[in-house]
């Protein structure tokens, strides 16, 4: 069995160690003579019975190992149940500034380039969004994946795909500006003029009909058609609003209005179509490929809109993504910045 030296944050072998743990099983790295080991790497070939460590002239048994590097190393624990079960499913794997590289199956450092970049994380804590977004953009730089191994309290591990991606569609119209006036009642709008109803609804698929002739239209839709010049909207007592004004009132009633109509606005300008999700749990639920309202099928995709300093629950997450998977749907957040943000969040089975 090989012997280490624990120095600081890494576990030191002589040059034996390059030749029988990172030649033949890619542990560590080398540093001239010498193997550097990464504190998570020593802890599982102490379990495996590769090496012993040293430290202060005693030799640490694997519990005295695992406390002492817990106690250096923030969610020492966690990055050791993860490290451990992708070994032992045969994936090469490696620390990174996210957690750890995962090389593909049949792959290895040196030979093939990594796959995946991992980032590890409990179930009780929160995920920040700006947190989320900086290891997606450094990984995606890298032309890599990014997966989230979320480890609940039993210690079991959920990995998560996550993705930027920019939803588009086919949805292509015009009309002539405006349409019509609807008039906003407590919580929507309604359109009552019947030719004008018709095209927004056949057309565009806008609003639901509530009575012949007769269309509503969510806050959302109507906000957007207004923005876009394609309605006028007026309430009783005030008049004709511009956006500003229907945008006050309608965050009144709705507080996350401008974010949701921030990431409906995109949609719509990507060809895509939105209509509520609140059935899922989502702001939207939305069609990729929309003609006429009579040759659409079943939506493809669910979205929620996020402002840019959102705090993920993870076990709302994991809710949300198993719905949308349950109904056959890729569960997409919107985070609303200058721009908005789309990235796809979905399990991953390693």
């Amino acid at each position: 069995m090989l012997s280490g030296k624990l120095i600081e944050d890494v576990v030191v072998t002589e040059r034996q160690g390059i030749e029988e743990l990172y030649n033949k099983s890619f542990y560590g790295r080398p540093k001239g003579e010498t193997l550097e080991i990464s504190l998570t790497e020593a802890a599982y070939l102490i379990y495996v019975n590769k090496i012993t460590v040293e430290y202060n002239g005693s030799q640490l048994d694997f519990k005295e190992f695992f406390l002492k590097a817990s106690s250096s190393v923030q969610n020492f624990e966690l990055l050791y149940i993860v490290y451990k079960d992708l070994r032992e499913r045969g994936y090469y794997i490696q620390p990174s500034v996210t957690g750890f590289r995962v090389y593909p199956r049949g792959g290895r450092p040196g030979k093939t380039p990594a796959e995946y970049f991992m980032y590890v994380i409990s179930e009780r804590t929160p995920l920040l969004l700006t947190e989320l977004k900086k290891n997606l953009d450094t990984v995606d730089n890298l032309k890599k994946r990014l997966v989230l191994a979320i480890v609940d309290e039993e210690s079991d591990i959920t990995y998560y795909d996550v993705k930027k991606t920019t939803p588009s569609g086919s949805y292509k119209h015009e009309w002539k500006k405006p349409l019509a006036t609807a008039s906003l009642l407590e919580d929507r709008v309604m359109m009552w003029e019947p030719e004008a109803s018709a095209m927004l609804y056949n057309d565009g698929f806008f609003g639901k009909y509530i009575s012949e002739g007769h269309l509503q239209l969510s806050l959302v839709e109507s906000g957007y058609l207004l923005n876009k010049g394609i309605l006028n909207i007026e309430k009783q007592g005030i008049g004709n609003l511009d956006f500003n004004a229907f945008a006050g009132l309608a965050s009144g009633i709705e507080s996350d209005f401008m974010t949701k109509s921030r990431a409906y606005e995109a949609l719509r300008d990507n060809g895509i179509v939105p209509k509520t999700g609140f059935k899922f749990g989502a702001h939207f639920r939305v069609y990729k490929n929309f003609e006429t309202i009579s040759t659409i099928s079943h939506s493809d995709y669910l979205v929620h809109a996020i402002e840019h300093d959102h705090v993920f629950s993870l076990q709302q997450l994991s809710r949300a993504v198993r719905l949308a998977n349950s109904v056959r749907k890729e569960m997409i957040y919107a985070a609303v910045e200058p721009q908005v943000y789309f990235m796809v969040i979905g399990r991953i089975r390693l």
